[in-house]
């Protein structure tokens, strides 16, 4: 979220935390407009979002590393899913008077903190996948990935806009790559 503010970027990523915290979803999208400096969560009812590269494109090996990232800390760590929502804690933080809306999400992102275990989730992948992120750098390079780009725009759109697409989505993902290192 560097094109954000870094408070609208916080209050965006604690947004999405929150949702996902709450409703215990490990594996959901959230959909925010900023507009104006403010946030306007407009869908974070993705209990299984679009995965697809043609969705998310530029976004696609990003998505799929930060998967790959959380399904290995879980399964490494044999993270339990909790399965009682608790939402009496999340409801206490709302109701309360004596907190402003900055304080109220300052709440809310200890609370989806907690559920998620950042500080244990970041210093697994510090100290064990650190290699990740260059892989998929490695990947999305690769003539591997050109395949499944291709088959995908193939089996995606009419046969007169393959190249069209093809090139596109070529694009985006080099932009990606290059963007990363």
């Amino acid at each position: 979220h560097d094109f954000l503010s870094p408070e609208l970027g916080e209050e965006v990523v604690t947004i999405s935390r929150l949702v996902n915290a709450f409703f215990r979803w490990e594996f959901n999208s959230c959909e925010i407009i900023c507009k104006d400096g403010e946030a306007y969560p407009i869908d974070y009812a993705n209990a299984c979002p679009d995965m697809s590269l043609i969705s998310l494109h530029y976004y696609f090996p990003w998505a799929i590393k930060a998967l790959a990232k959380w399904a290995i800390f879980c399964a490494a760590t044999k993270r339990a899913m909790p399965v009682d929502q608790n939402v009496r804690s999340f409801f206490s933080v709302g109701d309360r008077k004596d907190l402003d809306y900055r304080d109220k999400i300052d709440e809310y992102r200890k609370l989806s903190e907690r559920y998620f275990t950042v500080d244990a989730y970041q210093d697994f992948c510090a100290t064990h996948l650190g290699h990740i992120d260059d892989a998929m750098v490695d990947y999305v390079r690769s003539r591997e990935f050109d395949d499944l780009l291709v088959q995908t725009v193939v089996s995606s759109f009419p046969s007169h806009e393959h190249e069209q697409f093809v090139d596109h989505y070529r694009g985006l993902l080099s932009a990606w790559a290059d963007d990363q290192r």
